[in-house]
């Protein structure tokens, strides 16, 4: 079902100063991608694929594995050129765009393995994202000049709940944490788009349940795409999703209508519900 409302807490900073969401699954679409087409070769991993996401919503895509979820990812931020079809964000075409160029007007993104520097301190893994969004710096200046990117990062560390960790090497923090700290890291450049591929891999159940509860926090001010396997949490959390198979969206809708759908339930949904 959709998220639900009532949580008094809300994430902080995580926004353009301009751009802080009310939450509104049926909003203006942020992200349109028409008619996407990627092919490796022979392989067509994202054929013909349309969505639409909406501002102020948590949508996510779903499919098994080899379904394209990823590529799908890898086309909208810049990573690899389509074959055929269009991106668009905030109405502007961003199709083929550099990835910097696509970070810098809002969208950033997570990996299914994390990329964090294993041995920078938790402050200094955000500070280094940070500083990537500044338009000039000295580059002989001490780093703790740099009051914007310091700021910054103290914003995300107590989004991301590793304030106290501040000086804990990456390399030392849990497996739940480090995956903490990658969201932090994409926070940074304050997206107002994020998009985030299996976030919680490898995590156990209540690490996997907490963090969930943060990115169904977070999608009040900033909207969030996300790619996951584990499907109670996905009908639980989400305001659409999209099941792609071999490529192909197979199914788009609300949580229910998704679920509820026989063609989902033969591709995926059995035995994984």
């Amino acid at each position: 079902m959709p998220r639900k409302e009532g949580s008094s807490s809300t994430v902080q900073g995580a926004a353009t100063p301009a751009t802080v969401l009310s939450r509104d699954p049926d909003g203006q679409p942020i992200l349109r991608v028409d008619r996407l087409t990627k092919h490796f070769g022979g392989l067509k991993a994202v054929d013909d694929v349309s969505l639409s996401v909406r501002e102020g919503s948590l949508h996510a895509i779903i499919g098994p594995n080899g379904a394209g979820k990823t590529t799908l990812f890898n086309l909208i931020s810049g990573r690899f050129p389509p074959t055929s079809g269009k991106v668009f964000f905030r109405g502007r075409d961003i199709t083929n765009s550099p990835q910097h160029a696509i970070a810098h007007l809002g969208i950033a993104r997570s990996y299914q393995i994390t990329t964090v520097f294993l041995q920078l301190p938790v402050f200094e893994n955000i500070r280094v994202a940070a500083q990537a969004t500044q338009s000039q710096y000295n580059f002989w200046g001490s780093a703790h000049s740099l009051r914007e990117a310091n700021e910054r990062t103290d914003e995300v560390l107590e989004i991301i709940g590793l304030s106290q960790k501040r000086a804990v090497l990456a390399a030392q923090l849990s497996h739940a944490e480090q995956r903490q700290l990658d969201v932090g890291i994409a926070l940074a450049s304050r997206p107002v788009l994020l998009l985030l591929d299996e976030p919680t891999a490898g995590m156990s159940p209540a690490e996997t349940e907490q963090l969930m509860q943060f990115i169904q926090e977070l999608a009040r001010e900033v909207s969030v795409v996300l790619i996951e396997h584990k499907i109670k949490l996905v009908m639980a959390v989400s305001d659409r999703v999209t099941v792609l198979n071999f490529g192909n969206v197979l199914a788009e809708g609300s949580p229910e209508q998704v679920q509820s759908d026989p063609r989902v339930q033969a591709a995926y949904l059995v035995g994984a519900v």
